[in-house]
Order: C-alpha cells, then structure tokens, then sequence
C-alpha cells in the first residue's frame, strides 16, 4: 500500500488517534513532524514511514509534499502553522485539510480560493468536531428552512477533557472575547455575552440532557456562513453557570490576559496535565450538537446529534473525508465538509445518532 496522505503534527493527541485509526480506512500515512525521537517511535510502532521537518524547512516540505496527494494538517495553533503549509500545498498542488477550529483561521483559508482553484486542489479546514457535526445541522437545517436568516448551534460533552494542543489554542486567544456573525459580518462580542437553556439528544433510549449554554467563538461563525449562507450565527458551549458568571468578569482582565506572562503561565499549566482524554474516557463521553434556525416570519427548525466525544468524531471524520479526495470526490477551491459532502456526512461516523427534524413552531 503505497503511502498518499501527508499526517503532519502525528505525534500530536489527536495527530496519534489519527494514525492509529488509519488503516481501517485504508489510508497508509506518512507521518511527519518537528520532534524526531517521537515521530520515529509512531512510525516503528505503526510500520509507517515517516519525515522529520520544521515548517519552516521549505525546501523539505515542499519535497516531501510532492510525494503525497493531499496533507491532513494536524499541528497547531494555526494561527501560527496554517500559512507556511497552505503555500506550499497551493505550490504543489496538494490538497489541504486540517483540524482547525480557529475563525480567523477559516477565513484566512477562505481569502485563498483563486489560488486554490487555479492550482486545481481544495482546502478544506476543520475536517472534524470542528466544525463537522455542526456544518452538518447547519445544512440540514437550511434544507428544510431555506430562507432562515438566524441560526444558532450548540455543543456539549459529557465526560472527556481537552488535550494539550485544544487547550493551548484556546490558552492563546484568552482575553480576546467572542464573536458572532451579524448582517453578514463577524463581529466581536464579549465572551459569554448570551447563554441559555438547550435539551440536547442523548439517543433513542435516554432522555433528552437540559444544560446551560453560553456565547462563544466556534468556527461555524466562519464556516456555517460559507455553507449556508445565513447572515446571522451565535454558536455556544455548555458550561456551568458558576464558571459562567466568573467568565462575565473577564472583560476587566482582558489586558491581563493578553500579555505574554499570564498566557505562558496557562500554558506551562497545560503541559503538566495529561495529554488528552484516555482511551477510557473517549470511550464512556458523550458528544452532542443542537441547532435552531429562524426565519422572519418566526418559523423555527430545530436538529439534533449525538455520538462520540469530539476527538474520537475527529479522528474518523478526518480520514473519511480524506479517502473521499483520495478517490477524486472534491471541490476545488476552498471549501466546507458539509458544502461538499451534504448533511448526512457526519452519519458515516461510527456511533452517531442524527436527529433530523421538520418540526416548525
């Protein structure tokens, strides 16, 4: 089996569930990264080839993308990472998918669909928990409700906790409040600036889960508007509301937390924690998404989903989609996961549970 899939940052959580994952879809890796000793201990443990690089090695990068179709981008922030590999896929004419959930990230993406689709490839970000399952609500939802002009997604999980990588992203854009997409525009808000009550589907079997949700920046404020085309989205996150109300503080400290010290400081806590969930933990957690969408005249459609927790659903979704480019079932050009694959992409992952709904109030 010859390897097509660049997994760049493999020695990353999620990077690991990836390559331990792909060859039940039939992909052969190579894995690549910056840290050698790690890297080569994956690869002689999975069999797999493997390259030791920096981004900032080009002439390497660049040679070694040439040996593979598509790159599944799994090192971040990417605040920090996207740019040098996205050039250098445009380049080479490689695909590009990653596991982003960054806004900014996204539309940065989005600014390089000429290039992309003058060099005949696709990028496509966020190719799992973010922003897969939602992607996938937000075109169910404007299927049955096309002229929707407000659309609002929730996530939650029970059980799990965030890995080393989640955690210093989100580490990175403390102090710097939320967003959400109004009149077309992504605009900032602060943090937890609304929150709410969601009943979240829990399967067939279970009850529906009431939680407390809050405002925050997801990457569907990016994406759900390239997919669907609604003008306005709000997406939140299920949180306690004690945590809640100490986050409604964070505006006077924003200044505080943007300066260097206090972020290494988190970051530094960061890595004395465990790397990510355990395989036992991913196995008992529960992931849910919920979406409402609304149109002028006040009709209301409302979806639900739910499966594994979102490292695991990653880990899947970012080799399916990959074995579809593999197999010449793209766009080209800058893309969604739901833009291209339809709603029912998300159902391909083991162990989801799609709740659609026609219901309109």
């Amino acid at each position: 089996m010859t390897a097509n899939v660049l997994l760049y940052g493999a020695n990353g959580y999620t990077g690991r569930l990836i390559a331990d994952l792909a060859s039940n879809y039939g992909i052969q890796l190579i894995l690549a990264g910056r840290k050698e000793a790690d890297i080569k201990a994956m690869a002689e443990g999975l069999q797999l080839p493997y390259k030791i690089f920096a981004l900032e090695q080009e002439d390497i990068l660049l040679d070694t993308l040439r040996e593979v179709k598509l790159v599944l981008h799994a090192a971040g922030p990417f605040s920090e990472t996207a740019d040098a590999m996205l050039k250098a896929c445009i380049q080479t004419k490689t695909h590009y998918l990653d596991i982003n959930g960054d806004i900014s990230v996204f539309e940065k993406i989005k600014s390089l669909d000429a290039e992309a689709k003058q060099a005949g490839i696709m990028l496509m970000p966020g190719v799992g928990f973010d922003v897969v399952p939602t992607d996938c609500v937000a075109k169910h939802l404007h299927g049955q409700l096309p002229d929707m002009t407000d659309l609002q997604l929730a996530f939650a999980t029970l059980g799990g906790s965030l890995s080393h990588g989640t955690a210093i992203t989100m580490a990175s854009k403390i102090g710097e409040g939320g967003a959400i997409r109004k009149n077309g525009k992504i605009v900032r808000t602060p943090l937890g600036a609304e929150a709410m009550m969601v009943s979240f589907y829990r399967g067939e079997d279970l009850p529906v889960k009431e939680m407390f949700v809050m405002n925050i920046p997801w990457g569907d404020v990016s994406t759900a508007h390239f997919t669907t085309g609604v003008p306005n989205i709000k997406t939140y996150t299920g949180v306690s509301k004690k945590v809640y109300n100490l986050l409604k503080l964070q505006g006077v400290f924003n200044w505080l937390l943007r300066t260097s010290f206090v972020r290494n400081i988190i970051r530094k806590k960061i890595k004395s924690l465990p790397a990510g969930p355990s395989k036992q933990q991913r196995a008992a957690a529960l992931g849910m998404v919920w979406g409402r969408a609304t149109n002028q005249n006040g009709t209301v459609v409302t979806a639900s989903l739910c499966g594994p927790e979102g490292y695991t659903i990653t880990a899947h979704a970012a080799l399916i989609i990959a074995n579809k480019v593999l197999a010449g079932n793209f766009k080209q050009g800058y893309q969604t996961p739901a833009s291209v694959y339809g709603e029912d992409l998300i159902s391909e992952v083991p162990g989801v549970q799609f709740k659609k709904s026609t219901k309109k109030i």
